[in-house]
């Protein structure tokens, strides 16, 4: 007996060296043995290990590749915050959706929410539309129209609050990994991400169960499925729209350019070829100037305009200055440039700086005395928008907003880890 256990590990312990000279083992080729134990994966005995080919793409997404950078503000700080000076930091590599979030995209939402959850949250989700409304302008026409005339299909979403773009971010990679599940369509009914209605929860659990018998979820560990879509971290945000990676010389490890905007220059119209003069981004111009004179407007859009104009990015980010501003997942604080750490920086919630002092003393900000408009509740938004001067557009401004109100004026996009690896 102890001969024959000793020729099996000896084989096994020969079959693994065998496939070490190979080559070293790597995650989408970990080899038929383990390189520590000898043990065969895949059997009865061994540990089960997945066929991985490596992430799954993304919907929508676009590669950001990461490094070292100096993130803050190239502007003079003319509403003489400090709240963003500049500093050196490293970002990992993360994925980020080319273009905003558009009305399309939130109706489609919308639909799968009405089909699947409860009609509670169905009513949570809708946009706030009458964000439009003035009582000193006539936008009546965008309240009933921007969101659902099919002419402002790729319009970005307005009216959504930071709480809803949160929604739609876990609704968006449950149903991205139900459509890859499915081989790329997404045939499943019912089990509603938020709740089922009430009036077919039984038949719905019913019909799950009876579909899903036997049936393996799929988990982290098979890697064929996306990580989570989110909004992007403060940093990313600025990072990506900075693009600098179109300014750097192969081999050039010293940063030696900056931008004030997402693309090269002081100017804000385009310098070249037969676009020149242009606008490169939607934006107010001045008092009352949202898109120039009839006959010659330049930047043509009196509010937001179509998700993919104007030239995108080095990274090929599109409307990462202008149109509308976005979301991040940061909560705001005016010294996080100093607290967050620099390697992935990000603020999450009072650490280090909370709202409410909690002794009496007057560190915390006094929001329940008019005192300060900052709690734990309020989020930093960036980019610049239609309605918003060109001083905004430079990606190292920053300012914050109650999570659960909304504007004209801020949309979103989504973002992703870059999982495994290491840069």
């Amino acid at each position: 007996m102890n001969l024959s256990k000793y020729l099996r590990f000896a084989i096994v312990g020969a079959c693994a060296l065998a496939a070490c000279s190979k080559g070293a083992p790597t995650a989408t080729k970990p080899g038929k043995y383990s390189s520590t134990t000898g043990i065969e994966y895949n059997t009865e005995e061994g540990m089960k290990v997945s066929d991985y080919a490596g992430i799954p793409e993304g919907p929508g997404l676009i590669f950001i590749e990461g490094g070292r950078t100096v993130l803050g503000s190239a502007e003079e700080d003319v509403a003489m915050t400090r709240d963003n000076v500049e500093r050196t930091v490293t970002i990992a590599s993360f994925y980020m959706d080319e273009a905003e979030v558009a009305n399309i995209h939130w109706l489609e939402y919308l639909h799968f929410v009405r089909k699947d959850s409860a009609e509670e949250f169905y009513q949570s989700a809708l946009p706030d539309t009458t964000v439009w409304a003035r009582e000193l302008s006539f936008n009546d026409p965008y309240v009933d129209y921007y969101l659902r005339y099919p002419g402002f299909r790729y319009f970005p979403v307005v009216g959504v609050s930071w709480l809803q773009a949160n929604d739609y971010c876990t609704w968006r990679t449950a149903k991205v990994n139900e459509t890859l599940a499915s081989g790329g369509s997404s045939k499943k009914k019912g089990g509603g991400l938020f709740g089922r209605s009430k009036k077919n929860a039984a038949a719905d659990e019913a019909a799950d169960a009876a579909e899903g018998a036997g049936a393996a979820k799929p988990s982290i560990e098979d890697g064929n499925t996306l990580p989570n879509y989110r909004l992007p971290t403060e940093a990313e945000w600025e990072f990506a729209a900075q693009a600098l990676v179109g300014t750097q010389e192969v081999g050039n490890e010293n940063q030696e350019n900056k931008r004030i905007y997402p693309w090269d220059g002081r100017q804000v119209r385009n310098p070249y070829g037969k676009k020149m003069g242009q606008f490169l981004a939607n934006f107010k111009r001045g008092r009352g100037d949202y898109a120039g004179i009839a006959g010659s407007l330049n930047d043509g859009a009196m509010i937001t305009e179509y998700i993919y104009n104007y030239p995108p990015n080095d990274y090929g980010l599109y409307n990462m200055a202008g149109n509308v501003n976005e979301w991040v997942q940061d909560i705001y604080r005016p010294l996080s440039f100093e607290d967050v750490e620099d390697l992935n920086p990000f603020r999450r919630n009072g650490f280090l700086d909370p709202a409410e002092s909690g002794n009496g003393s007057s560190t915390g900000y006094d929001k329940k005395g008019y005192q300060s408009l900052i709690d734990d509740h309020v989020r930093v938004y960036k980019g610049g928008s239609w309605k918003d001067v060109a001083y905004w557009l430079s990606p190292g401004t920053r300012r914050f907003m109650a999570e659960d109100s909304a504007t004209a004026a801020i949309g979103f996009r989504c973002a992703m880890i870059n999982a495994g690896s290491n840069k």
